[in-house]
């Protein structure tokens, strides 16, 4: 029998699905439930429950990753299950299980912690519940059908050669620029693609003395931002400034993330850069987040990666309605994302770079209205 919407369940299952409210409100979750709208699927077919499992609300991000889940999946025909973890893995791992015990059709997780999930991605394997990892691999479990992200190392590189561009470098400048190197979560796999795309770019100009680390901070396990954290970002740069940078002159920041380099513009701030005598420095980010692409305007952060989650949104759809329909989605990459047991079969976008010379593409392209850019 087919799925219908929430509203015109009888009572007996608007009780069921009150109770399952009810049930992670009590673990400090959020829920969200949809029913099937139709869409492009055929409207007799069978419909089924997506189970959506993002990271935290407090990234403008993930709230529109969710957002278009929600509703691309329901105008494909599905009902869906939206849960924030609010950054901790195992409030994640609690809200998948519960997913798994309504007996979702298919779940999408972005994982908090991909390396956390083993044990319960053999739940879900075991309940006949297939998985798509999205954005973030799943580690350490052949249980994942397909991971859904943009192209990782681009995402580095388009930073490392903006900052190698903005400094002069490809033209010829000697420097030497000091620069400082910031990078994502430990616990997130695309840390390490972000970081070594970047250095990539980077290395050839740090080997010739060209970009000097003053802090001498090089090494990923040196450079970690845990869960991504703006605050915790400008703690450690408000540390270097403070080591390192009496009588001398940031002039890039490698930054993976716009909240970490608002995090890091705002200590940048606090000793005197953007006034007249000490202009900011260059200063990379990630996602096209509002705050960011204003501070881009404003002529503040220098760049940011604009990754159109509403394609992402997209691909995830059309990944669950292959794998719910038997038969087998559309993929690029058959090579790169080795989790550890498995190379996970996935379809990667193209990320576009965005400075104060085209941010007018993310209104042109619909991401934001031009009033949301003040």
């Amino acid at each position: 029998m087919s799925r219908a919407r929430a509203a015109s369940r009888t009572t007996a299952a608007t009780g069921a699905a009150l109770a399952l409210t009810l049930l992670l409100a009590a673990c400090g979750q959020d829920a969200n439930r949809g029913g099937g709208g139709g869409g492009d699927r055929d409207p007799e077919a069978e419909g089924g429950t997506i189970g959506i499992a993002m990271p935290t609300k407090s990234s403008e991000r993930w709230v529109a990753d969710g957002d278009n889940m929600v509703r691309q999946f329901e105008e494909a025909g599905y009902d869906t299950v939206l849960q924030y973890g609010e950054n901790r893995a195992e409030n994640q791992i609690s809200q998948i299980e519960n997913m798994i015990s309504q007996r979702v059709d298919l779940l999408v997780i972005a994982a908090i912690d991909g390396t956390a999930m083993t044990n319960v991605l053999q739940q879900a394997a075991d309940a006949g519940i297939p998985v798509i990892s999205y954005d973030r691999l799943l580690m350490g479990s052949e249980h994942v059908e397909y991971y859904a992200s943009f192209d990782n190392e681009r995402v580095g590189r388009l930073q490392g050669e903006y900052i190698v561009n903005a400094l002069g470098l490809a033209d010829g400048e000697e420097g030497p620029f000091n620069i400082e190197l910031f990078a994502g979560s430990s616990d997130d796999n695309n840390t390490r693609y972000f970081f070594q795309g970047a250095l990539d770019v980077l290395q050839p100009y740090l080997d010739g003395g060209q970009l000097v680390v003053r802090s001498g901070q090089t090494s990923l396990n040196q450079i970690t931002t845990q869960r991504w954290d703006g605050g915790l970002a400008q703690s450690r740069m408000d540390d270097l400034l403070t080591a390192h940078y009496s009588g001398h002159r940031v002039d890039a920041v490698l930054s993976p993330y716009d909240g970490i380099s608002i995090g890091v513009l705002s200590s940048l701030k606090s000793v005197g850069y953007g006034s007249g005598s000490q202009p900011y420095p260059v200063i990379t980010g990630q996602d096209a987040e509002l705050a960011s692409i204003k501070s881009i305007i404003a002529g503040e952060q220098t760049m940011t990666v604009y990754k159109d989650t509403r394609e992402l949104a997209r691909q995830a759809v059309a990944m669950s309605d292959a794998l719910l329909s038997g038969g087998e989605a559309e993929v690029n990459d058959t090579e790169s994302y080795d989790n550890g047991v498995k190379v996970v079969p996935a379809y990667l976008l193209d990320p576009v770079s965005v400075d104060g010379e085209n941010y007018q593409l993310l209104v042109d392209e619909g991401y934001y209205a031009e009033s949301d850019l003040g």
